[in-house]
């Protein structure tokens, strides 16, 4: 009898045995991996290209006292019709660095210097004007005519700062800074000034056949800028031709303001 039993349990172990092996085995738990958050904080470069255009619709020479050879005591403003016909292609690159406060969607702060190639450029001509102040000899009746200095600006740039709110991979900004350029005259007056303008920035998905890396990104923008150079009036550089009657202005007296309107592509490092 004792060894019936020990028989019977042997023979139960065994087929609990047989019948556990073939249970399917339970499966892995899953592995949930959090999606990764865009943020617009790193390091950028990148390039553009637009369109610029005058911002105004007419020429405004500055001619303090002084400013005009053989004019001395000429000191006012003169204003001729028609525009400064600074328009044409523009293009370049910039670097930058942006640092967003909330990655995903939130406040984003930053800087941001380019450099630009212009291709603005007409000929001198004479016009008609009207002039506001002290006229000096120039401009005691009878008036001079005025010939009126051709355009041929080839090149600005600017450092500006950026603000502006992220909605994920969209950017609305403003921007406004430093602004320099050689003013309108062929490279021979460096001038300063100012900018201001704003724009659209959108990040390209990770998978996009233009992002490289998975740690970088890609990202198109819009800007449109407005560009104001002040002028340099001093020290006789427009020509007063008393035997003509004839007053031949200098680009350095010309303000100079015109609007960008451009597309860019950045290469931006750190997207997660």
């Amino acid at each position: 009898m004792k060894k019936l039993l020990t028989s019977f349990a042997a023979f139960t172990a065994l087929t609990a045995a047989a019948t556990a092996a073939d249970l399917p085995r339970r499966a892995a738990p899953p592995v949930f991996v959090p999606v990764p958050v865009f943020t617009w904080t790193g390091f950028y470069f990148g390039i553009n290209a637009g369109y610029g255009f005058d911002a105004s619709d007419s020429n405004r020479f500055n001619l303090p006292t002084g400013s005009v050879l053989n004019s001395g005591a000429t000191n006012g403003v003169l204003v001729s019709s028609g525009g400064n016909n600074l328009e044409g292609f523009t293009g370049g690159g910039q670097v930058g660095y942006n640092y967003q406060f909330t990655p995903g969607s939130g406040l984003v702060v930053g800087i941001e210097a380019d450099a630009q190639y212009t291709d603005f450029g007409n000929s001198a001509r004479r016009g008609t004007y009207t002039f506001t102040g002290t006229p000096g000899a120039a401009f005691a009746a009878p008036a001079a005519a005025a010939v009126l200095p051709g355009n041929q600006m080839n090149f600005f740039g600017t450092v500006r700062g950026r603000v502006g709110y992220a909605f994920d991979r969209v950017l609305f900004y403003g921007t406004g800074g430093f602004a320099y350029g050689d003013g309108g005259s062929g490279g021979e007056d460096f001038r300063t000034g100012y900018t201001a303008g704003g724009g659209i920035e959108y990040a390209l998905p990770v998978d996009s056949f233009l992002n490289f890396f998975r740690s970088s990104a890609v990202t198109l923008k819009v800007e449109g800028l407005y560009v104001n150079l002040e002028q340099d009036g001093n020290g006789a550089r427009s020509v007063f031709n008393p035997r003509t009657n004839v007053i031949a202005l200098s680009p350095s007296a010309r303000e100079t303001e015109f609007a960008v309107v451009r597309a860019g592509l950045n290469y931006k490092f750190g997207s997660y």
